[in-house]
């Protein structure tokens, strides 16, 4: 069974939080994909890889997982798992747009080092 979490983030705890920006961007590509954007969403997790040792996913999905935390930030659906969880908590998920570097990014306040390219982090 998963859980669901409204309302504004309370950062610092198991919260994700998602700017307005973001949550546009990803609803209107969760249209283009012909998604129920009340049922679906983006999914948000952390996996092994990069060189410093860990590195953010994301996909969108039909509906949650069971044992899921959902978040409905700005009307955006963010599924994370259980194991995710901790490594994200307390987290933004953001979007910029422009010529280079447009794209996602989450703003993680549990990182304690990155990679020079960015791409990966460690805890």
């Amino acid at each position: 069974m998963s859980s669901t979490v409204e309302g504004e983030p309370e950062l610092g705890g198991e919260d994700v939080g998602v700017t307005e920006d973001a949550a546009e961007e990803a609803l209107a590509l969760l249209e283009g994909e012909e998604m129920d954007t009340d049922v679906a969403g983006l999914r948000l997790f952390v996996q092994q890889g990069g060189c410093a040792g860990l590195s953010y996913g994301m996909r969108f999905e039909h509906e949650p997982e069971d044992g899921d935390t959902v978040f409905e930030r700005n009307g955006l659906r963010v599924f994370v798992d259980g194991a995710s969880i901790d490594y994200i908590e307390g987290s933004v998920l953001a979007y910029e747009g422009g010529l280079q570097g447009a794209g996602f990014h989450v703003e993680n306040p549990n990182v304690v080092s990155e990679c020079g390219c960015g791409e990966s982090f460690r805890t």
